[in-house]
């Protein structure tokens, strides 16, 4: 089994601090860092920190005559398998969008011809600045991958976009977004018990046009999927989350893809296939319209708007050649739950139904009180945050692989 090797960019801010327990991941997992600290970096974390960590010279020069003797900026840009700048600050962003090469982290960005991974961490203003979201999209648009900050109090009393992401995300992202190395498969960087299995989640709302200005909707936020994404990949699983019109932040260690309509999702869930574990909580419109292309006027009188049927993809992934192991399905009520919901997982042929009573605020709420439908029957959860069900449900799924792989 091959040895992966991360060359690790660290930039100045006090986020600096992150990169040594990213180190210790990575030296966890049996792979090989190499750091290179920056001027702005050494300010937060010493040479000999990273080293000790890393088992490996510390590289902070340009101008270092035996550095380059004996590595060369060249070679080292290129020996690693990906480079990764954590922290990435708003300088750093800003001089690797217009391609500056001032010293050895951005001639060693420049040099290089490997994948090239930042986290970025600053103050929310600084993040949401057009000048640093136009860097960003430079970057983007340049194949770089961008690993979103998180929401959170930062160390100079703000609170907002552009907290670092925890280590741990950091790493379980590369670990599903770069899995071969130098084509052998990588050691694990993180372990779980979920390590191994891919899991598709839908979530929140689909929109389906009525005209380029209106929609028929619902009012699913979309948190109780994200949630259910997020324990999902604590658990060590590589996650697909195709979301519907929402505002929420991405989960650490998820990728990703946002739709509009129904039929959007349908494509979605079938191209992100195979999946051990789909989970399906979106609320997909059962119809849609036949959407004009201008503008409905008020003057024209109230519109005849014609429906047709969107596709089923509870139903359509029972019946696939590409059925995941586990199909779970949610079922949201407002009259005779557990009854409509057996029904319903009856009818699409799922294993399981997740039932809540949505007659109250749980649509955009923070808290949930779900029934779980099986073959066996109906378990009763106690009300609980989102997170809470969503680590119940993951811890449920856990169980019932591990049986099918016993029985198998």
């Amino acid at each position: 089994m091959g040895v992966s090797r991360v060359l690790l960019i660290v930039g100045g801010g006090i986020a600096a601090y992150k990169a040594s327990e990213l180190i210790r991941l990575f030296r966890k997992g049996g792979h090989e860092v190499t750091p290179v600290l920056t001027a702005g970096g050494a300010h937060f974390v010493t040479p000999m920190t990273l080293a000790a960590l890393a088992e490996s010279p510390v590289y902070t020069s340009l101008w270092d005559l035996k550095d380059e003797s004996e590595m060369g900026h060249i070679q080292l840009s290129r020996a690693a398998d990906i480079v990764l700048v954590c922290p990435a600050t708003a300088d750093l962003l800003a001089k690797m969008a217009a391609g500056v090469a001032d010293d050895l982290a951005t001639t060693l960005l420049l040099a290089t011809d490997k994948p090239v991974i930042v986290a970025p961490a600053m103050n929310v203003r600084m993040w949401l600045h057009p000048a640093t979201q136009r860097n960003l999209a430079r970057l983007k648009a340049d194949g770089i991958t961008v690993i979103e900050p998180d929401d959170g109090a930062m160390a100079c009393g703000e609170f907002g976009p552009g907290r670092l992401a925890e280590p741990t995300e950091i790493a379980r992202f590369i670990e599903q977004s770069f899995p071969l190395v130098s084509g052998e498969i990588a050691t694990p960087l993180l372990s779980g018990p979920l390590a191994g299995t891919h899991i598709l989640v839908t979530a929140g709302p689909t929109h389906e046009p009525i005209d380029p200005v209106r929609v028929i909707a619902n009012r699913s936020s979309g948190k109780q999927g994200f949630a259910i994404a997020a324990a999902a990949a604590e658990a060590g699983a590589r996650v697909t989350l195709i979301a519907g019109p929402v505002a929420l932040p991405t989960p650490g260690g998820v990728a990703r893809i946002d739709v509009e309509t129904a039929e959007q999702m349908a494509a979605a869930v079938e191209a992100a296939l195979p999946a051990d574990v789909a989970i399906l909580v979106a609320a997909v419109a059962d119809w849609k319209v036949a959407s004009s292309p201008v503008k409905l006027k008020k003057g024209d009188g109230p519109p005849t708007l014609s429906f047709a049927p969107n596709p089923d993809i509870l139903a359509t992934l029972a019946k696939s050649p590409e059925r995941p192991r586990l199909l779970i399905g949610f079922a949201a009520e407002t009259n005779d739950l557990v009854a409509n919901a057996t029904a319903k997982r009856a009818a699409k042929g799922a294993d399981w139904i997740v039932a809540n009573d949505v007659s109250g605020d749980v649509m955009g709420g923070n808290h949930n009180e779900v029934h779980l439908i099986t073959t066996t029957g109906d378990e009763a959860w106690e009300a609980g945050t989102k997170q809470a069900v969503a680590r119940r449900l993951i811890a449920r799924i856990i169980e019932a692989l591990n049986a099918k792989t016993q029985l198998a």
